[in-house]
């Protein structure tokens, strides 16, 4: 008996792929393939999207408390801009997705950031002061 795709989604995949394989097209869960296959696109956005916030909250704080700086600050803004070249080297007809969702992401980066470093947030300004290029490439704030 096939595992059902609400039992265990692991085994779901691999039983689903064996069926492709062997092309067993009345035998696939197609409902549930759909599904899936299109959410590989929406994990991807969210992967880039989750990666922008992270490395914008970075910089903010690299900018706005210089006294703290840290290499963990350094790496986590270095390893965030890997993850989303990796994103756009394997989905290439993602690559104006970054710019896409700057202002959004910045917005909720300002508040993490406001929150991480206990600063008022007005002390960020309200509209994204990076370009895309200063997010998903080797920039800091204090470089210019």
């Amino acid at each position: 008996m096939p595992t059902s795709y609400d039992s265990d989604l692991t085994a779901w995949a691999k039983e689903t792929a064996q069926l492709l394989r062997e092309r067993h097209w009345n035998a696939i869960d197609w409902e549930h393939l759909i599904e899936e296959v299109e959410d590989l696109g929406k994990s991807e956005r969210s992967a880039i999207a989750s990666q922008m916030e992270r490395i914008m909250v970075h910089l903010l704080k690299w900018q706005y408390q210089p006294q703290r700086r840290s290499d963990s600050w350094l790496d986590s803004i270095n390893d965030g801009r890997s993850q989303i070249r990796r994103k756009l080297e394997d989905s290439p007809s993602l690559q104006n997705y970054p710019q896409e969702i700057l202002s959004k992401e910045y917005g909720i980066s300002r508040r993490e950031a406001a929150r991480q470093t206990r600063l008022a947030i007005d002390i960020f300004p309200e509209d994204c002061p990076y370009v895309i290029e200063q997010v998903i490439e080797d920039w800091l704030p204090d470089q210019d």
